[in-house]
């Protein structure tokens, strides 16, 4: 049995892992096993591996499948391992001369401790070798042995991989591994200096840290990307904790652990561009479920923010960053001069570009505040591309939301040069909300509202009787982005007859059908398995989608469904597919086996076509799902509250045919019965529901994106919806 393995996990490496795999084997000390692991790496580094292991016995290649991941490397390789002591070493990275001597040396001298730690020094892409916080760190440490709780500062270390050499018996007998994606490492190291009775430092740099050249345009589509959210850092810390609190002996270090968590979580919330109240939700419940007995927040202004995201308090978090950055610009007057100087030329480079000449190939789309390619505009492009390629569509999408844009799709940032450009010389403009006050629109560009759902609440100028639901919502600014359009696109008959009403205009209304519905005519039985094996619903079990909607008279997402309850009483083979509106930037639900959070799951189309069945309370969802048929339960606790406060447009609980869809419920345990009593799909209900797809859903026949097309961008009169 050797004294050490060395794991060399290998992702791209292919250039520079010759000379890392030499550098291990050249070193004074030979008692030592390399293995290492490649999961299909697609520059060949494999190949190196082979060469190696070929000719020299203490070198073994291990093949896994592709896409095993970082994580899936290092495990394997701890499977594989067979010496005392386990070191990792990075493809990219090189061990120094006499480093693996000088770490068996320190073993020895400080008795075998289960963790020993040594330095590194680092080598930029371009520049010098230099020195490391690490290394400096640990010159002033003694050389052990140390425990974690008798040494809080050797959580100032670099915690990752390759800085350590661990006892192979402290990983099996705590089963220590690595979870996914980039947290995964620094889990480990962190798991190893919690579990280990006995730490040693050596003070040496045994490792050279060799950065890499960046490459934005590097795509690797079988590397999985998992943990590279801030929400997965709160996962990845909640598993470490549970990790902790499942050994009793490690209760010592449970609040140094908590503590470094909280500070990590705390100061990564400013980063947190996108679901900042799923964010703050969910370090809440990490706060709440893993705080240590004893534990206090600090005094005074130091405490109130950790106090805030402790108390999961979004809203008040909220008006806490609004009054630090006011501050801020307050500081910063200075500025204010330079800003008003660029206002006012974005202001003549805009009008400026409106005196040229419209281009009649151009068209802009958008959708849901810019937040990305979705929605009717989507169907609409794609159908554009296809019946009408001349005209070319660029999307307007959000900096906070550009990652999500579909590769080869062309888009704009607001209040870029180009993004003022296309508005000012496009001539079609697709939304399926208003497009902003800013835009001035010209004579012969041509507006298309879209909308994004058939209502059953109040909406538009109709709101003026309902102040809780106008949230300040200004009339008069309304009236005038109305008066920009000169299409409303409208599912039925219904849509038409409240479009015309609430939002008065000379707007033509075009009796399509919505596209985004589209797929649900046209999509087979193989891409809807597709879809469910990605969700992660097991063959054979049944889907429910639960949608409730947005409540304007509510700052947050608050479920009216016992999520636990109701997926203890339908049992295992039935999955929830929990969505919350997209307002709340997620559920903020605790985890359930049974339950899958699809809340930022782009595309509600495919999570329809997913689920056996729809619940929901007043969502617009139910009419698109209409159309395939399947079961549709209203579950409306709060029906009364709601069309009070908010104002709803027809009787969704009447019991008639053509208004209600199918079964009502008002409790958990209701919803629970007519899951488990098989009256969700009874006959009466689906008697209802054919009733309600008829008046909903009679322009629905796969054929909507290609009625906008022609109509708006050929100048045709397409066919009558069903008639193709």
């Amino acid at each position: 049995m050797p004294r050490l393995s060395v794991i060399i996990p290998v992702r791209r490496a292919r250039g520079s892992l010759r000379e890392c795999l030499e550098s291990v084997l050249s070193q004074s000390f030979t008692d030592i096993e390399v293995i290492g692991v490649d999961d299909g790496a697609p520059d060949g580094s494999g190949l190196v591996l082979d060469e190696f292991a070929a000719r020299d016995s203490r070198v073994r290649a291990v093949h896994l499948e592709p896409g095993a991941g970082a994580h899936g490397r290092r495990n394997a390789g701890i499977e594989e391992a067979a010496g005392d002591y386990v070191l990792f070493l990075e493809g990219h990275y090189i061990h120094l001369p006499g480093s693996l001597q000088a770490v068996v040396d320190r073993l020895e001298s400080t008795g075998d401790p289960d963790v020993l730690l040594f330095g590194h020094r680092k080598r930029p892409f371009r520049g010098k070798t230099r020195s490391t916080r690490s290394l400096e760190k640990l010159g002033s440490m003694p050389a052990g042995p140390l425990t974690l709780a008798g040494r809080p500062d050797l959580l100032d270390l670099a915690q990752v991989s390759w800085n350590r050499a661990v006892r192979r018996g402290l990983l099996e007998r705590e089963t220590v591994t690595f979870g996914p994606g980039p947290h995964g490492e620094r889990m480990y190291a962190l798991a190893t200096l919690a579990a280990a009775a006995s730490v040693g430092t050596l003070d040496t740099a045994c490792v050279e840290h060799r950065q890499q050249r960046y490459l934005p345009g590097l795509v690797d589509e079988v590397e999985p990307t998992t943990g590279s959210t801030p929400l997965e850092l709160v996962e990845a810390y909640s598993a470490l904790m549970t990790f902790v609190e499942a050994r009793p002996a490690l209760m010592e270090v449970r609040g140094l652990l908590f503590e470094r968590a909280f500070q990590e979580l705390l100061s990564a919330y400013p980063t947190v561009t996108k679901r900042r109240r799923q964010y703050v939700s969910a370090v809440a419940s990490f706060h709440r479920a893993h705080r240590p007995e004893g534990f206090k927040f600090p005094g005074g202004a130091k405490g109130l923010r950790p106090q805030l995201m402790g108390d999961g308090k979004y809203t008040v978090l909220g008006a806490l960053d609004t009054a630090l950055a006011t501050r801020r610009s307050l500081r910063a007057a200075p500025s204010t001069a330079r800003a008003k100087a660029k206002k006012q030329f974005t202001k003549r480079y805009y009008k400026a570009q409106r005196k040229l000449p419209l281009d009649p190939k151009l068209a802009v789309y958008a959708a849901y505040w810019n937040r990305g390619v979705s929605c009717n505009p989507e169907a609409i492009y794609r159908k554009a591309k296809e019946l009408a390629p001349d005209i070319h569509g660029v999307w307007v999408v959000s900096k906070n939301h550009v990652d999500s844009v579909p590769k080869g799709i062309d888009y704009v940032v607001p209040g870029t040069r180009r993004y003022w450009s296309v508005l000012a010389r496009a001539t079609y403009f697709f939304n399926n909300v208003n497009f902003p006050d800013h835009l001035v629109k010209r004579p012969g560009q041509i507006h298309v509202m879209t909308h994004h759902g058939t209502p059953v609440k109040i909406m538009g100028m109709d709101q003026q009787n309902y102040p809780a639901a106008a949230q300040g919502l200004n009339f008069d600014k309304l009236l005038k982005r109305v008066d920009r359009w000169d299409w409303s696109v409208s599912a039925n008959p219904h849509s038409t007859e409240v479009w015309s009403r609430a939002y008065p205009s000379a707007a033509r209304p075009l009796e399509t059908g919505y596209p985004r519905n589209d797929v649900y005519a046209t999509a087979t039985e193989e891409q809807i398995a597709k879809i469910r094996e990605d969700l992660g619903i097991r063959p054979g079990q049944r889907a429910l989608l639960y949608a409730p909607t947005h409540r304007d008279y509510e700052s947050g997402f608050t479920s009216r469904l016992d999520v636990d309850k109701f997926s203890a009483a339908v049992g295992p083979d039935t999955v929830l597919l929990m969505r919350a509106h997209y307002f709340y930037g997620g559920s903020g639900l605790a985890g359930n086996a049974s339950v899958i959070d699809v809340s930022t799951y782009p595309r509600v189309e495919d999570l329809c076509l997913a689920a056996d069945a729809l619940i929901t309370d007043y969502s617009s969802v139910m009419f698109d799902y209409a159309n395939l048929g399947r079961p549709i339960v209203i579950h409306a606790p709060d029906w009364e509250t709601y069309r009070t406060v908010r104002g709803v447009v027809f009787d969704l609980l009447s019991g008639k045919p053509g208004e209600t869809p199918g079964a009502v419920t008002a409790t958990t345990d209701e919803l629970a019965a007519v899951f488990t009593d098989g009256s969700w799909n009874s006959p009466e209900n689906a008697a209802l529901l054919k009733a309600f797809k008829e008046r909903f859903c009679p322009y629905d026949d796969g054929h909507a994106a290609e009625r906008v097309v022609r109509r708006v961008l050929l100048g045709e009169e397409p066919p009558a919806p069903g008639t193709v």
